[in-house]
């Protein structure tokens, strides 16, 4: 059903939620804000770091730069691999690899932090590009980032619905949308109730299980809901 697959990375391949959310909190107390709940950080996961300091925190584009800054102090030293991988993916991974699908990376986190993650989890080598985000925050935005997957990695004039892009929030499914892709969500991340209906996914896997079968093509009325 699909021959290019491109993938998300935090709330879809891992569960990054105490690196993140720790790093988050570490950042806000630069600026004198305490935030004991990581629960509440967890909409950090997903979107561009600087946007969501924007969004939730009211900083300035001077603000969300330096908290920024601040995250990665001890995101890249500790939070990295305060991450678990979702059991089954790495099996999943390379079961579509045998398959003779393509795979790739489509994150808004920085491409060199992915591959450290990638490497970390050892599942660096099913995956033909990954592409990422820059450290200077340019191309961070979900549909930047998809356009360079394609660009990378289908050829011209095979994009379209033989294409999936898989990620568990909004982001990912308007970036498949941005291009005509098949966007498929995962409900075992991060996204609030209803928003990847909201967000038009085609199809949204409850499990690694689901996911995996329907992205080889096996039954999907059956492993995968059908939203539209």
């Amino acid at each position: 059903m699909f021959q290019y697959i491109l993938f998300d990375l935090d709330g879809t391949l891992t569960d990054p939620k105490i690196g993140i959310t720790s790093s988050v909190q570490y950042a806000l107390r630069d600026f004198g804000i305490e935030e004991p709940d990581l629960d509440r950080l967890e909409p950090f996961i997903g979107p561009p770091l600087r946007d969501s300091f924007m969004e939730f925190y009211g900083f300035d584009e001077a603000q969300a730069q330096r908290a920024v800054a601040k995250y990665r102090e001890r995101f890249e030293v500790t939070g990295i691999f305060e991450n678990e991988i979702y059991p089954g993916i790495a099996q999943m991974l390379e079961t579509l690899k045998n398959s003779g699908k393509k795979l790739g990376i489509a994150s808004s986190k920085p491409t060199v932090l992915v591959e450290r993650i990638l490497g970390h989890f050892s599942i660096r080598q099913y995956f033909d590009h990954v592409v990422g985000s820059e450290m200077d925050g340019t191309r961070s935005k979900k549909e930047e980032v998809v356009a360079e997957a394609l660009r990378r990695m289908v050829p011209e004039g095979s994009a379209g619905r033989a294409v999936a892009m898989v990620g568990d929030r909004k982001f990912d499914i308007e970036g498949a949308r941005a291009f005509g892709l098949t966007g498929i969500g995962v409900s075992f991340g991060y996204a609030a109730p209803g928003e990847l209906e909201e967000a038009g996914a085609d199809y949204i896997a409850d499990s690694v299980d689901m996911l995996a079968a329907l992205l080889l093509g096996e039954d999907t009325a059956q492993q995968g809901r059908t939203v539209k």
